[in-house]
């Protein structure tokens, strides 16, 4: 996935709320700089998006953001983060290794 960032924006609004489970900034900033995929959130109002990933140590990362267009800028916006739970790991390390494998292979 391809998107050109130009920085995250970061504030007091929302570091707080990103930062209260313990995740460090630069781990989520990580995180958003190797988005693998990304999913819309059901969330009224705006559009936000969630994507899960490792951080540089290894520990998995849930992220919710947005995007915010600053017209000659793209940041974006972390909203929450958190470190998965075990059984999120273990689906998403599935979910990766079944990418891994060719279309021609999937399913036998």
């Amino acid at each position: 996935m391809a998107i050109r960032i130009d920085g995250v924006d970061w504030d007091a609004g929302n570091w707080p709320k990103c930062g209260k489970h313990g995740v460090a900034r630069a781990e989520i900033e990580h995180v958003l700089a190797s988005i693998e995929f990304r999913i819309p959130d059901p969330f009224p109002g705006e559009p936000r998006f969630r994507t899960a990933g490792r951080t540089a140590d290894g520990r998995h990362v849930f992220l919710v953001f947005t995007y915010r267009d600053l017209g000659d800028r793209l940041l974006v916006r972390p909203v929450s983060a958190r470190y998965m739970h075990q059984k999120e790991v273990e689906a998403y390390e599935r979910a990766k290794e079944a990418l891994a494998v060719p279309p021609e292979r999937r399913g036998r």
